[in-house]
Order: structure tokens, then sequence, then C-alpha cells
């Protein structure tokens, strides 16, 4: 969905969706890697029955990756591909379905956005050439270094679109894939494998949800089944929620921002291409044998639990006194259609509407006043009741004069802040650039209190070490700068001076330029402004204004019955760059009857003719490329060289509205009839649309109905039998090309084996049909399995004495780790003496009984030494905490505390009474065995080595704490 902020807003206000995933990794046993046993039970503690890849959310970050160099050629991106579908089958592990869907042919209100994006991308790639060309030749002219330019081919991710011969490519390499997985995988064995290409129109993520819709409406279906679908789009969110199914998750990566990324110039971290200075690289290791690497972290993933979605939503729809009864069912479809109001794929969000602002928060509360007043809910099943969503709209537009001053404010105050952030930053830089800490730091005249202990008098120097030697580089470098800079200079001294007081007074600046913003929705007379600058039409144009707001409820009503029905109209798209305002929606209710019947989608080549900038033609065939370029083409307006950004009111350039012409598909189509046939028998394949293939192994219940239709070679399609793979329904026909038992499968990928004896069978399939105007109903099954509540009730401490104890992860039963006393030394052991204050534990507040009871504190006042801390460490002794005990605030976790001090006061009680402690037990008899430890100690010493190194014995365990430092009572 187009809202980029919508998946962070999500999880800060419903953080227990989010479940980081347990991934288990391979190992090595000398030399040889040994694959990971996914037949074994789910790591996570959950066992996912189906597996729903959106394929382009993999394809990109495979292709052209931002943290970590790119695969040099198409065959590297192939195998990255693979290994990022076998790390993903290693987590989820489904045990009855996997299904790969790349995007097709998309609908036409989908083809303005990507035909925005793919223009974009040629756009901004063609103005990085041109910055990197600039500042080159600055910094070779004023005598800076930089690696010599590499002639390198730039890859093209516009070929990510169906037609092209890579996505053909991509779907034969995948076709082997799940061949070679499906023979030689113990965890495919029972997997069915659904390949949806992108000759298969529709896009992933809508060929996934017309799968699970079509399945969940036959009698066969298990309303049970755990779903988890894999894609980075907020969309997926809406689409899990829309399916109604109670078993709903999806997996993702986890968003880390501000990664770091190489200078597109000298390819250094730390700066990017307009901080660049042309300074000398540094030498990389010893031997300079890091010089081609990235610092670079596998990406993690995480779950989002649509279930746990449910119940938070469950608790902020929920509304008493309704006049009629309450569905949360509905509800839930009435949530997902108010988010359309903030942005998505389809239609430009409304003016006053914005996600960052609360948006959907204050469409919630509307909704929760005017729905006394609707008598209803305001969708059903996909279809939209206008006049409810009329008093919606109405209530928005009231507060859309105060919603824009609110928003002028808070950018007022955004950039007061910023700009004083600037200039203490600034104040902090002008100190010096290096202080070193602890007993060798400056004090302060006056200061009474001892300086701090170094903790690591080595590491510390080795700091003031490095730091003065970085700095004298820095000095040599910027001094050999100025020295060859000086033989480059041919203006006079004078311009010098007036660019290096230009250069300051920019650095100096504490304001930053703002793009010019003529409507000014926050003055008097926006929406006049709004409607000139925009549309070029006056506001009074009343007809115009109602001819942009029936498109927009035209879209609305699209988009609802495309998340819930399917493509209502492959044809329909909205025609303008910009949203009527909230307060224009007036007498809506008959401005929409129902869409065209029976259109059909674009062919692959005509969509790339469609979405493509010239630029990006050469994925074309040649008389079809010179449409796009020829000054004689009848269509050449639909391919500008340049466009512009309109910002919006936006601060970025990738925020503003790309102001393209929209594509005529009449005047399209009567172009390329008169090219068509030029084209080779092998484009007019890839040109056709394909069907969704199926796989399966060999040990599956269904291999043998399959092997005996090639066998008979029938060719009618055949209905597929739902007992034997767990329910699912359809129709099955031979394929041309098939992949078939004991054959061999020619690998692709040149570095890819064949596969000699392939154990798995490939089948086209269709998805059960249904008459025209069925409407699949959004309902919760009967018999499904509702799971297990993960929040807290609300009225949990009336009627319960224990504390309430939070799900950690999938399984509701797992038991939570407490400390006990010897925990609590091992946890000294564990700190990290290296760092000023200790380490990510030094914090931890001690359990109760060592302040009440059993511990007595330190007799020294003040810090404790250095070495006498690291003695009482080495000896077992529990770490020393300086600071006050402050009282324990009770919040959800809090009573973890409680239960660890009564663990080890009862570990001591029976200590007691079994006489290991006090005055005659464990006191006692570690006085007697004092004395003869320290008479042994050398000899044990001595005798450790031989121990440890020829019978691979544990060293012995420390010695116990010195006895004047326990007081046991």
């Amino acid at each position: 969905m187009g809202v980029p902020a919508f998946f962070r807003w999500l999880s800060r206000k419903y953080p227990s969706i989010i479940v980081h995933c347990v991934e288990e990794k391979a190992k090595e046993c000398n030399g040889v890697r040994i694959p990971v046993d996914t037949t074994k039970p789910n790591p996570n503690e959950v066992e996912f029955d189906n597996l729903y890849l959106d394929m382009n959310g993999i394809i990109h970050p495979c292709t052209h990756p931002e943290d970590k160099p790119a695969p040099k050629n198409e065959d590297e991106m192939m195998v990255a591909i693979f290994e990022y579908i076998d790390r993903l089958f290693n987590i989820v592990r489904p045990r009855r379905v996997l299904y790969m869907a790349i995007d097709g042919v998309a609908p036409r209100a989908k083809m303005n956005q990507q035909r925005s994006r793919r223009f974009r991308a040629s756009k901004e790639g063609v103005e990085l050439v041109e910055e990197k060309q600039r500042m080159r030749e600055e910094i070779i002219q004023k005598g800076g270094y930089l690696p010599p330019e590499e002639i390198k081919e730039r890859f093209d991710s516009n070929c990510i679109t169906p037609g092209t011969e890579f996505m053909d490519n991509l779907a034969q390499c995948l076709r082997y894939y799940v061949a070679d997985r499906l023979s030689n995988d113990p965890g495919w064995k029972n997997v069915v494998v659904f390949l949806s290409d992108a000759s298969v129109p529709g896009e992933g993520e809508h060929k996934i949800m017309d799968f699970i819709r079509r399945q969940r409406a036959q009698p066969n279906h298990d309303p049970s089944t755990h779903h988890c679908l894999c894609g980075a789009d907020a969309d997926l969110i809406m689409l899990g929620l829309a399916t109604h199914e109670p078993n709903f998750t999806i997996i993702r990566e986890e968003f880390k921002p501000n990664k770091p990324r190489p200078c597109a110039l000298c390819g250094q971290m730390g700066h990017d291409i307009k901080e660049c200075q042309g300074v000398a690289r540094e030498k990389q290791g010893q031997h300079d044998e890091f010089a081609d690497t990235m610092p670079s972290s596998e990406q993690e993933f995480i779950f989002i639990r649509l279930c746990v979605l449910r119940e938070y939503l469950s608790r902020e729809l929920t509304m008493a006194s309704l006049p009629f009864p309450f569905d949360f069912e509905r509800s839930v479809d009435d949530w997902v259609f108010m988010c359309f109001f903030v942005g998505n794929d389809f239609l430009p969000h409304l003016p006053s509407l914005e996600i960052r602002e609360g948006a959907i928060d204050r469409l919630v509360n509307i909704y929760k006043d005017v729905v006394h007043k609707t008598g209803g809910y305001l969708t059903q099943s996909g279809y939209v009741n206008l006049e409810r969503v009329e008093l919606i709209m109405q209530a928005v537009g009231v507060a859309e004069d105060n919603i824009f001053k609110k928003r002028k404010e808070d950018d007022e105050n955004f950039k007061r802040r910023n700009k004083e952030k600037r200039k203490r930053m600034k104040a902090e830089r002008q100190g010096p650039a290096f202080l070193t800490t602890g007993q060798f730091a400056p004090q302060a005249l006056g200061r009474r209190d001892q300086p701090d202990p170094v903790q690591n008098a080595r590491h510390q120097a080795y700091e003031m070490r490095m730091n003065s030697e970085q700095h004298n580089k820095n000095a040599a470098q910027s001094l050999k700068a100025m020295m060859r800079n000086r033989g480059n200079v041919s203006a006079g001294p004078r311009d010098g001076a007036d660019q290096r007081g230009a250069k300051r007074k920019a650095e100096d600046s504490d304001s930053e330029p703002e793009p010019e913003d003529n409507v000014r929705l926050w003055e008097d007379g926006w929406k006049q402004r709004y409607y000139k600058t925009k549309f070029d039409v006056d506001v009074t144009d009343e007809d115009f204004r109602k001819k942009v707001v029936r498109s927009y409820v035209e879209g609305l009503c699209w988009v609802l019955r495309y998340y819930y029905q399917g493509c209502a109209s492959w044809k329909w798209y909205f025609p303008f760059h910009y949203a009527p305002f909230a307060s224009d929606f007036k007498g809506i209710n008959d401005m929409f009857t129902d869409f065209e019947k029976g259109t059909k989608p674009f062919k692959p080549l005509e969509q790339l003719m469609g979405v493509f900038p010239a630029a990006s033609g050469n994925f074309l065939p040649p008389s079809w490329r010179n449409l796009m370029t020829s000054p004689d083409s009848s269509i050449i307006d639909f391919y500008p060289d340049d466009f512009a950004i309109d910002l919006n009111g936006k601060k970025y350039a990738w925020q503003g509205v790309a102001l393209l012409p929209f594509v005529d598909e009449r005047r399209l189509r009567a172009a390329l009839a008169v090219v068509y046939p030029d084209l080779t028998s092998e484009e007019v394949r890839r040109n056709s649309l394909g069907s969704d293939m199926l796989f399966l192994g060999k040990s599956h219940p269904l291999f043998d109905f399959i092997h005996e239709l090639y066998r008979t070679e029938t060719q009618q399609a055949a209905e597929l039998p739902a007992e034997l793979c767990h329910g699912l329904q359809g129709m099955l026909s031979l394929d041309d090309d098939p992949v078939l038992p004991d054959q061999t499968v020619k690998s692709p990928v040149p570095m890819l084996r064949d596969i000699s004896l392939s154990s798995a069978v490939s089948v086209k399939f269709q998805d059960p049909l249904y008459a025209d105007g069925f409407v699949f109903k959004a309902v919760l099954l009967p018999g499904a399995k509702i799971p297990t509540k993960v929040l807290k009730p609300g009225d949990w401490e009336k009627g319960n004495r224990e504390p309430w104890r939070p799900q950690l992860g999938f399984n509701p039963n797992r038991h939570q780790a407490h400390l006990d006393q010897s925990a609590f030394r091992a946890l000294g052991h564990s700190l990290n003496r290296n760092q000023h204050g200790g380490g990510q534990y030094s914090n931890t507040p001690p359990p109760g009984s060592y302040q009440q009871r059993n511990y007595r504190p330190p007799r020294s006042s003040g810090h404790q030494p250095y070495q006498h801390s690291r003695q009482n460490a080495l000896l077992g002794a529990p770490p020393s905490f300086h600071q006050p005990q402050l009282p324990r605030q009770p919040y959800g976790g809090g009573h973890g505390w409680e239960r660890a001090t009564q663990a080890q006061t009862t570990a001591y009680q029976q200590n007691l009474s079994r006489g290991g402690a006090g005055p005659g037990g464990y006191q006692q008899r570690y006085d007697h065995r004092r004395d003869d430890w320290h008479e042994r100690r050398d000899n044990r010493g001595q005798q450790h080595q031989s121990f440890t190194s020829g019978r691979g014995y544990p060293p012995p365990p420390p010695p116990p704490p010195p006895a004047r430092r326990y007081h046991w009572n």
C-alpha cells in the first residue's frame, strides 16, 4: 500500500503484534555444510500449514541490494533468490502448501503507479550519473584522490516487469529450483508447491488472496488452516484481515533505518556522494585483505500476528448501545476501508488525512460517533454503502480547516526544535575532538572526590594512541591535498576567498531551503488556491469538482471490491493526480452504480509499452521501441524525456507527485496494431498469458493421480481430489513442457548441476470457478479454531490474585526463566569490565534478599578499587551495586523480581534445614577447609595444565568466597 508510515504507526500503536523469528542456522563439520532439517518441529513453537511468497519482495533485494555488493550477473541473482527462499522455508516450515506468486500484468489502476515508479527510477539513474561525473571533476580538480571509474553495466531494475526476458528466465529457474528441492530436501516431500509466474495476470499478493478466497469457499476447506504470508508491503496486513481467517501471520524483514551505505564515488563508508572529499582509502587489514568487503549483517525477520491485531481491534472497535447488533467481523471490514483514505496504490490520499498525524485514529473516533446515525456498517463483503460513507466524510470536512492549521503549527515547532538541535551540536563540536576518560581525564578545579579508576589501563592507552595517530593522519592528508591543489589553482586569491566565505556561510546557516508552497492550506482561501494550482480550474466550477469526487468514489468502491472479491474491472483507473477534499463529498450516494463487465487485462508487452520510459526501451522489440523515440510516432507524447515532480507540500522528491501524462488505451492499441506483425515466435510466446503450475514429489498422496494423467495423456481437465490434498480443490491439466519423475531436469543456471533423476512432477492448475456475480462472504467460517488470547484482559485484577503473565512468542505455555543466587554470581562474571560504568547488565538491581537479610555491602566508601572488584568477580562474589536502591515501580514484568526473591528464600531455607548454612554449617566447613586449600593451591596449579591438555578435563571450579564477606544469619 502507498502508505510509507503505516507499518511504523501500526507497530507502535499495537506493539504485541510483533514477534522476532527464531532461525536455525546450517552447521559445518570438517568443511562440509550440514543443512537444516526442516522436518523437525518449528523452533518458533508454532506449526504453519501454508506459506505464501510475494516474490517481487524477494526479487528486488536479491537483484539490486542496498546493504551489500550487488550480484555480478544474472546467474548470481538467481542463486541469491534460491537462498532467500530457503531461509524463509527454514523459518516457517510449511507442512501443506508453498505458494510462490510473481507479479503479472496489473490492472489499469495499478499501472499508473508502476508507470510513475519506472519513470522516476530512470530519471534518478540519469541524474545520479551526472552528479557523479560533476563531483568527480570537482574533487580531482581540488587534488583529491578517487579510484578509477569502473566500466560496469548498470542493472536496470525495470526489467522486473512481466514480458521481459529476465522474467521469463526467472520462471524457468524457479521450475528447476522447485524440482530440485522436491527431489532432494526431506522437508519438501509432503508439500504441494504452486508457482504463479509473471505470465499469469494479476499482482502477486492479489493472486495469493484469490487462491485463499476460492479455497475457503469450498466445502472441504479446513477453517483452522494456519496461513503465513511473506511480503514487505503494508497492504498485506489489510489483505490478511480481509480474509477473516483467524490464524493468519505475516513474515517480513525487520526494518532497520539509517543503514550505512558506501559513497557512490570513492566506495568508502561514513559519508555520501555530496560529502565526499576525495581522501585516499585507509588500508583494510594488515595486507589490505578486506578492501572489497562491506560491513553487513544478515537481515533478520519478524512475524506480524494478525490474530493479536484482531484482539487490539476488538477492544478499539467494540461499541455499546448500538441500534443494531454489533458484528466484529463487519467492524474490521470498515476499519480496513477507512485505511484506504490515508493512501493506497490506486488512489491519492485526501489532503486532510496524513498517517503521521493520527488520521486513522481520527477516522475511528468519527466512525464510532457517527455509526449510531448511520444505522449500520459502512461495508459488507466488499460492497460500500455510500450514504453512510458520506456522513463520515462530512464529519472529517468540518475539521479540515483546523487540521491544516495544526499541521502548519506542528511543522513550525519541528523546524524550531531542529534549529536548536543544530546549534547545540555545533557548540559541542567546538570542544576537543577526543577526551580521554578514567584517571587520565581532565579534572575540574576544586573537585574533592577521587577520579574514576581506569578499568582497563592497556585499552585506555591504546585508545589514546590510536586517536592521536588518526588526528596526525588527517592533518597530513589535508596538507598533501592543499599542496597538490596549489599547482591547479587558476583563480586569484580574491576568488578563492569568496568561495571559502560562501562555503562557510552555507555551513553555518541554520535554515534549510524550503520548497515553494503556493497552496498554503493553513491560510484562508485554501480550497480556491488548491483547485486553481492543482487542477487549473476555479473553485466555483461545481461540475468539475463533482467529476473529481465521482472518480474518487468509484475508486473507493473499486479498491474495496479488489480486496474482497477480486478485480472488478481491468480497465478502470483514477484519471487525476490529486484527490478532492473531504468536504467535497456531497450527494455521493448516486455517483456510482457498477463497473463495466467483461474487461480483459493487457498483454505483457502491451503493459511494457504503458509503464516503461524510453530509456528502458531495450527490453522491447525494435519496432515497438521505435514508437517511444521516433518524432513521427503517434504516441510519442506518452514518453517525455523530462517531467515535473510536484512536492505537494512534502520535503523530498520521492514524496512528491510525478506529473506524467496518462496513457490513452485506445491510442496505444491503435499504434501497436501496426507493429504486432513484427514479433518473432519467441516474443509471441512471451506476450501470451500463462497459467499456474502445481508441483509435488513422489511421496505425496496425489502423485499417483497426476502420474496417471500423463500416462493416459488425458486431454480434458481433471478435478483435483480434495481428499488427497488437504481439502484443496481445482482443475488439473497437462503441461506442454512438464517436469516428470525419473527424468533429467536441465539446470538453467550454469553454476548449478542438473537433476539426474527427478522425483517431482508438474501439472497446470486452475482455481475453482464460480458463477458471475458470486459473492465471497467476508465472515468467520464455522468450526474455525480461535487462537488463545494474548493481550491482558481489562478485568484481570478483579477476578485473579496471580499476576498477569504475558505471552512470549507463539507458545502460551512457555515458562519464564528466573534468576537465583547462582545465576547472579554467573552474571557477575559476565559483566563487561572494559566499558565505562560496567556492561549491559550493570544496572540490574540485585534480589531483595541481598539487602534485607543475607548480604552486607562493603564497608569502604566511594568507588571500589579496580583490582579488588575484579578479584571479587573472579572469586564468585555477586556484583557490587553502589547506586541507592530505588523503589520498584509495578509494571507488567515487575513480579519476576518478587518470584526470584521467593525462590532464593526457599532455597536458603532448604539449605538451612539440611545443615548447610548458619554458624555450624557452611561457614565452619569452609573455615576448616580454607587452610588446606591454600596449602594445596600451588600444586593444583601445576597439575592443572596436564589435566586440561592431556585428558581434556575441565578446569577446577573457582574457590568459594572469603569467609568474612558473607554473614549467614
